[in-house]
C-alpha cells in the first residue's frame, strides 16, 4: 500500500490536531506573525536570562567573572551550531511533509532526528569538555580569567548539552507542524527558575561562577524532563518524543534528505560559531576590561536582534508549507511582511540601545569595579556601531529564511563563509591594528553588508524555489 494511503488513517486517529498549524490559509502576514510571537516571548524570556544572568554576574561577582561567561557564549554557540544543521534539516522536511499531508513521514522524521541528537550530543559533551582548557588557551584568554572560564564551561556542558539538544530537537519539530506555543510554556518556566537559582546560589549560598553555572544546568534538564513528560504521557500527538528506543523509528533515507537540506545550514551556523571564536580570540589580547564590555554588549546585542531572528524562523516554516502545498504567491507576500515587521521592531530597538547605551552597560558593572569607565565606554561604543546598522542585518535574515525554508542551504552557506571568513575577519584585525578595538566592531557591520547584497541576489535569481523536497515513499503495512 502507498504511504499517502496510510496518511490519511494515521492522521484520522490522531486525537491531537490542536497543536498544529496550517501556514498555507489565511493572511500572509497575520499568520506569520501569530506564529512567531510565541517564539518571540520565549526568546525575550531567554535573552532576559542572559541580560539578568550577566547583571548579577558583573555586580554580585565582579568583572573577572562577566568576561569569563563571555568568553564560554561563542564556544557554547559554536557547539549548537554544529548540531544545527541536522535540526535545520529536519524542521524543513517536517513543515514540507506536513504541507504536503505527508504525515508518517512527519512521525520519521523526527524519531530520526531524536536518535541522531541523543548520539551526537553525547560525543560532543565528552569531546569539550576534554579540550575545554586547551580552547580557552588557543584563543588567548587573559590568566586572570582562564580559571572561571573553564570551570564554568565544564560544568555547563556536562549539564545542558544533552537536555538542551532534546529540547531544541522537540521544538523544531512542534515548529515545522505549526506548533510554536507548546515548548514555549517549558522554556519560559526554565528561563525563571534559572533566574531564581542565579540568585539563590550566588547571593545565598556565595557559590560564585559555580552557582551560575549550576543553575543553568539544573533548570535545563528539569525543563526537559517536564516537556517529555507532558507530550508523552499527558497528551495524544502524533509527534511522540519516547524515551524507549524500542519504539523508535529510524529512517536512512529520510536522514539522508536531513543532512542534504541541512549539513549546509550546519556548516553556515558551524562557520558563524567559529567566527565569534575567532572575534573573540581578536578581543582578548586588548585585555580583561575589553573582554568584559564586549560581553555585556553582546548580550544587548542579541536581544536587539532577537525579533529579526524570530520573524526569520517563523517565515521559513511558512515558506516550508506552502512550498510543500504549491502555494508559491503567497511565499513573497508573507516575505513583504515580515521585512516590514522586522524593520519597524529593529529601528525602534536600536534607537532605544544608541541613546541610552551608556545606562544599558551601567546594569552589567558595578561602580566600585576598577574597571567600571572603561567598560562603559568601550561598551557604549560597540553598541552604537553595530546596532546603527541592523536594519541592513535584519533584511539580510528574513531574505535568507525564505531560502531555508525552501531547503535551498548551500548558497546562503557559501555567501555566510564570504562574509565572515573573507571579509570580516580579515577586516577585523587589519582595522584593529589601525583603530584598536574599535576596528573590530566596525567589520561586524561591514561584514553584514556583504552578506545582505548575496542574498538578495539570490533571492532575486529565484533559484531557491526549486527546492522543494520530494517526499520519500515507503510501503508500509497497516495493522488491522
Amino acid at each position: 500500500m502507498l504511504i499517502s494511503s496510510y496518511d490519511n488513517l494515521y492522521w484520522k486517529i490522531c486525537t491531537f490536531a490542536r497543536i498544529m498549524k496550517d501556514l498555507t490559509q489565511g493572511n500572509e502576514g497575520k499568520q506569520i506573525l501569530y506564529f512567531a510571537i510565541p517564539m518571540l516571548i520565549g526568546n525575550i524570556f531567554q535573552q532576559l536570562y542572559n541580560v539578568v544572568d550577566s547583571i548579577v554576574v558583573g555586580k554580585y561577582i565582579g568583572s573577572v567573572a562577566l568576561a569569563a561567561v563571555g568568553a564560554s557564549f561563542p564556544i557554547l554557540f559554536t557547539l549548537s551550531a554544529l548540531i544545527g544543521g541536522m535540526v535545520m534539516g529536519s524542521s524543513i522536511l517536517v513543515s514540507q511533509y506536513f504541507g504536503a499531508k505527508n504525515y508518517h513521514q512527519v512521525k520519521i522524521t523526527s524519531d530520526t532526528l531524536q536518535i541522531f541528537l541523543l548520539i551526537s550530543s553525547t560525543i560532543l559533551t565528552l569531546l569539550f569538555f576534554i579540550f575545554s582548557r586547551s580552547i580557552f588557551r588557543m584563543l588567548s584568554i587573559p590568566d586572570e580569567v582562564l580559571p572561571d572560564a573553564v570551570r564554568y564551561f565544564d560544568i555547563v556542558i556536562l549539564t545542558t548539552t544533552i537536555p538542551s539538544f532534546a529540547m531544541f530537537g522537540i521544538s523544531s519539530v512542534l515548529r515545522g507542524i505549526g506548533n510554536s506555543k507548546t515548548p514555549i510554556y517549558f522554556i519560559v518556566a526554565s528561563i525563571l527558575l534559572n533566574i531564581i537559582l542565579d540568585l539563590v546560589f550566588v547571593l545565598v549560598f556565595n557559590w560564585g561562577i559555580d552557582g551560575v553555572a549550576w543553575a543553568t544546568g539544573i533548570s535545563s534538564i528539569l525543563a526537559w524532563v517536564a516537556l517529555w513528560y507532558y507530550l508523552n504521557i499527558k497528551e495524544a500527538t502524533m509527534i511522540r518524543f519516547n524515551l524507549n528506543y524500542n519504539k523508535w523509528e529510524f529512517n536512512c533515507e529520510n536522514f539522508r534528505l536531513s543532512i542534504r537540506i541541512g549539513l549546509p545550514s550546519g556548516i553556515q551556523q558551524t562557520l558563524v560559531g567559529l567566527g565569534s571564536m575567532a572575534l573573540l580570540g581578536i578581543v582578548s589580547p586588548y585585555g580583561t576590561a575589553v573582554l568584559a564590555a564586549y560581553s555585556a554588549a553582546g548580550r544587548v546585542d542579541m536581544f536587539v536582534s532577537m525579533p529579526s531572528m524570530m520573524l526569520a524562523a517563523a517565515l521559513s516554516t511558512f515558506v516550508g508549507q506552502n512550498l510543500g502545498a504549491g502555494k508559491i504567491d503567497r511565499i513573497k507576500k508573507g516575505l513583504n511582511a515580515s521585512l516590514i515587521y522586522s524593520s519597524v521592531l529593529c529601528i525602534a530597538l536600536s534607537l532605544i540601545v544608541v541613546i541610552f547605551g551608556k545606562e544599558i552597560m551601567g546594569l552589567f558593572v558595578e561602580k566600585s569595579s576598577p574597571h567600571y569607565a572603561e567598560i562603559i565606554n568601550i561598551g557604549k561604543e560597540y553598541l552604537v556601531i553595530v546596532t546603527s546598522f541592523y536594519i541592513v542585518f535584519t533584511t539580510m535574515f528574513i531574505v535568507n529564511g525564505v531560502m531555508r525554508g525552501a531547503g535551498a542551504t548551500l548558497v546562503p552557506m557559501l555567501i555566510t563563509t564570504l562574509s565572515l571568513w573573507v571579509i570580516r575577519i580579515p577586516l577585523a584585525v587589519f582595522l584593529s591594528d589601525k583603530f584598536g578595538e574599535s576596528g573590530i566592531w566596525w567589520s561586524i557591520p561591514i561584514g553584514w553588508s556583504a552578506g545582505f547584497l548575496g542574498s538578495l541576489i539570490y533571492y532575486k535569481s529565484g533559484l531557491w524555489k526549486k527546492h522543494r523536497v520530494k517526499p520519500v515513499m515507503i510501503p508500509v503495512e497497516i495493522p488491522n
